[in-house]
């Protein structure tokens, strides 16, 4: 493999057997570019900036132009390297693992999955059948609508009926029979004694359902939900296609910013999730997804602007306004996305910064948890960590840009939590022991493994309390490519089923300086939004954690490394510490169901006062304080 200048821009094939895939790549673009033009799935957590390490590929066949790889490595970085020639090419096995964990649990203290939600759906269905045509009875089918409407028990007098609505109404009403001229009409009422609207029209008896879509920065998850019951139906996870851009916010705002095309690219890709959600949400229950009457979408600040295709220019640098905080409703054929005619998406309000309509539903879902007296916290660790603190009437939020370290992005050996993916490590007796989701070979960290392995590195000595990996300290450590790492599983040849190299598994000092900032960032937002409210730390009554890493990760691991406080237990022996799962989804899904909740969220997007904690003084010396560890 060789590094030769491009003599032109003639495209090569690429072959990845393991996908049974081929692509093309220019002599002009990386191998990481043309894998997302084309929808390869490759980690790049860095979004191709050559920075993190984390999109390594094997070139079997073939020659490459290598920028800044050294001869010797048989691990590439695909955003480091391009075609001189067809090449074939092994994935490293992290960017194929299949998926465990689909992040949509809603568990934890404050309700449980199964609970019912509340009942007040913006949205109904009214199965109707109207008086045929005829050439005594020439009223507009919209108008025959309208009088079986105020004949009903309980009289209904649409203000408007919808275009969506007046469109599909003819072909409906003229089916063979058995309905003919049958039709089932939803209609909407935004707020109880607003004014209704035909929304749209269906067959009849088709189901009403509605779309919940908590569309995180890492994952997206949603939750199908049959609206005239309340009763979720189904719910699914997935990977957020924009991680192709970057794995952390800032990534996707620069390329958006930078790059004219990237900004629509990432839109369509948050709309092409949602849109594979519906879909495979409908035919798991035997649905269409034309019967997806109604949707509610809740994310940060951020992924709500790349979604509505709103401009995100002034959201990467200070002040970092939004263009809209309130509660937003849009035609979801708007968007780009194809649900039942008529069908609107409703996008959460934020608070402030990059405290979004995420934050605001994992407050509506925990409303019964930080409404006790005394001091409550709410925390939900993702790549990028919002925080509210409760007290006396007034919630304070922030944001953290925790980056996307402690969910495995930016590490060097990180994963997704899939199959493969090392969730556990403890050292016992200077001994490594490795937990691995479906005790297989390992082949990268998850989130809440690598949180595992720095707690139990820094309890064994092997990381001293300034963060720097001690040389000589265990066998396993060693230095690798110019930095010192831990290894925790050396590179390994698999033959059962399709033979594969598997590389390495290592934690190096660039992976312990990235948690550790991302650590810092999150200790040093809970400490400074308590000082903002005149408390300590140790008055915290309740510390929620939110998110689906929250549920996850070890609370004695996360304190013993400086990430959560050392809160003493309550006075009736029970710690301090609630893991919740993932209120935004069951907050996002209180919205869909209830008009009330919609308007509740926005009553506590407008109560609670956005901090910006970078402009206090003693940001700097707090977050400096924290970067080691026992503190």
């Amino acid at each position: 493999m060789s590094g030769v200048a491009p003599s032109s821009h003639r495209p090569h094939r690429i072959d990845v057997p393991a996908l049974d895939r081929q692509i093309e790549c220019r002599e002009d673009e990386t191998l990481f570019a043309a894998a997302r033009r084309a929808g390869l799935r490759i980690v790049g957590a860095c979004g191709g900036r050559g920075s993190c390490g984390s999109c390594i590929v094997r070139v079997t066949e073939g020659r490459v132009h290598r920028e800044g790889e050294s001869a010797h490595r048989k691990w590439l970085r695909a955003c480091c390297i391009q075609p001189r020639s067809d090449l074939t090419l092994e994935v490293a096995p992290r960017s194929l693992a299949p998926i465990v964990r689909a992040d949509v649990r809603t568990h934890g203290g404050h309700e449980g999955e199964e609970a019912p939600l509340p009942l007040e759906p913006s949205l109904t269905a009214v199965e109707l059948t109207l008086p045929s045509a005829t050439l005594q009875d020439l009223a507009s089918d919209a108008d025959r609508l309208r009088r079986v409407l105020a004949a009903q028990p309980e009289p209904m007098e649409p203000a408007n009926i919808d275009w969506a609505a007046a469109a599909a109404l003819p072909g409906l009403l003229r089916q063979p029979v058995p309905h003919g001229w049958q039709v089932q009409a939803r209609l909407r009422q935004a707020e109880p004694g607003g004014p209704l609207t035909v929304a749209s029209v269906a067959r009849p008896g088709a189901p009403l359902l509605g779309l919940a879509v908590d569309l995180g920065t890492t994952n997206a998850a949603a939750f199908l939900v049959d609206l005239p019951s309340g009763r979720r139906l189904a719910s699914l996870g997935l990977e957020n296609p924009q991680v192709a851009w970057g794995a952390d916010l800032i990534s996707r705002i620069n390329h958006a910013i930078k790059e004219p095309d990237s900004a629509e690219a990432l839109r369509r890709a948050a709309v092409g999730a949602i849109q594979s959600l519906a879909h495979d949400l409908a035919r798991a229950v035997g649905a269409q997804v034309t019967d997806i009457a109604d949707a509610v979408v809740c994310g940060n600040t951020a992924m709500q602007h790349l979604l509505a295709g709103w401009p995100v220019a002034q959201l990467g640098r200070a002040p970092f306004v939004a263009a809209a905080l309130e509660p937003v409703d849009v035609a979801a054929d708007r968007l780009g996305l194809a649900l039942g005619p008529g069908a609107a998406l409703h996008l959460a309000p934020s608070i402030g910064g990059f405290v979004g309509g995420d934050h605001v539903t994992a407050l509506l879902a925990t409303e019964a948890i930080w409404q006790a007296p005394g001091v409550s916290l709410i925390m939900d660790v993702g790549t990028n960590t919002e925080i509210s603190l409760v007290h006396d009437g007034r919630i304070l939020s922030a944001s953290c840009p925790s980056g996307p370290a402690l969910e495995g992005g930016h590490i060097g050996s990180g994963m997704r939590a899939a199959e493969g993916a090392i969730e556990r490590v403890e050292v016992i007796d200077d001994e490594l022991r490795l937990q691995v989701i479906g005790a297989v070979v390992p082949v990268g960290l998850c989130g809440s493994g690598v949180l595992d392995a720095l707690a139990a590195f820094v309890g064994a000595s092997w990381i001293d309390a300034r963060g720097r990996i001690v040389a000589g300290r265990h066998p396993c450590i060693a230095e690798v490519d110019g930095a010192r790492a831990i290894t925790l599983a050396e590179e390994t040849e698999e033959t059962r089923g399709r033979h594969r190299l598997i590389p390495a598994v290592r934690f190096s000092q660039p992976d312990v300086r990235a948690v550790q900032l991302a650590k810092s960032a999150i200790r040093t937002g809970v400490r400074l939004l308590c000082a903002e409210a005149g408390l300590d730390e140790m008055q915290i009554d309740r510390f929620v954690i939110a998110g689906a890493f929250g549920a996850y990760l070890r609370v004695e691991s996360a304190r013993a490394i400086g990430l959560l406080p050392p809160l003493p237990p309550a006075p009736d022996g029970t710690s301090r510490f609630q893991q919740v799962g993932n209120a935004a989804g069951l907050g996002v899904q209180q919205m869909l169901s209830s008009r009330e909740r919609r308007a509740r969220a926005a009553q506590i997007a407008r109560q609670a006062r956005y901090v910006e904690l970078s402009t206090r003084s003693d940001f700097q010396k707090t977050f400096l304080q924290h970067i080691g560890f026992g503190s």
